[in-house]
């Protein structure tokens, strides 16, 4: 049941970062900014906002957005093996709450939701592993995602600047959770100082491990239907419940 948490709260998390990640207008009166290629904003080093304006623009962003689709690209790494471990694949992303996460690599891994039920298939396992949504341990970031809180109801931030934590152009906002969570200490926001677009997201644990998110080729607000977010798994799966 370890592992459900853990990748549940991960794509959770991913999905917060990127839904705010690409729906932003440009800010009247600045002109147009090109978008990187990579995940990295452009530089030179930008002023750093206070806490309060930096998450009120990535708030008020992400209120304006209905749906989500990029490429991520992951990474894991364990402090206490000194290993890392990639994935990549697709997301969508609409409101309230649905998520569907289909994985290139590994091959056969799934994760969705239709607002009601987190579903995590796992296909070298054949199992599927199902929990209520508003029963799941991170309903705090689930809360966030359906568009009835915000990120100041249940993180603490600090703002750390672009050139200090290898990103230049930027700056990270630091969430530290109100309420502590057994699988995670802090969310790191990478934020775009130009577009005030979140680029990346990093997870850390209480044993310094690290969940990495990148995404690529972000598109916003496009049509999706109620249908990709129902799974049914493949015949003999193991369905399990926590």
């Amino acid at each position: 049941m370890r592992h459900l948490h853990h990748l549940a709260l991960a794509t959770i998390l991913a999905a917060l970062s990127g839904f705010t990640a690409v729906s932003h207008a440009q800010p009247a009166g600045q002109p147009a900014q090109p978008v990187a290629a990579a995940a990295q904003p452009t530089p030179p080093a930008a002023a750093v906002p206070s806490v309060d304006q930096a998450v009120g623009k990535v708030q008020g962003f992400y209120e304006k957005t209905t749906s989500f689709k990029a490429n991520f690209n992951q990474e894991y790494f364990v402090k206490a093996y000194n290993q890392r471990k990639s994935s990549r694949g697709k997301v969508t992303f609409a409101k309230p709450g649905k998520m569907d996460w289909v994985y290139d690599e590994p091959k056969d891994q799934r994760i969705v939701s239709d607002g009601s039920i987190l579903r995590v298939y796992e296909g070298a396992n054949k199992q599927m592993y199902e929990q209520p949504v508003d029963k799941a341990q991170y309903s705090a970031a689930l809360s966030f995602l359906t568009g009835q809180g915000k990120l100041t109801d249940h993180f603490n931030f600090e703002i750390a600047g672009g050139e200090k934590m290898a990103f230049p152009g930027g700056y990270v906002l630091i969430g530290v959770p109100k309420q502590p969570q057994a699988a995670y200490t802090k969310v790191f926001f990478y934020v775009d100082a130009a577009t005030s677009q979140v680029r990346r997201v990093m997870v850390l644990d209480g044993q310094g491990n690290r969940n990495k998110f990148d995404f690529e080729n972000p598109r916003v607000n496009e049509p999706v239907t109620a249908e990709q977010f129902k799974f049914v798994p493949p015949h003999g799966t193991t369905i399990v419940h926590p």
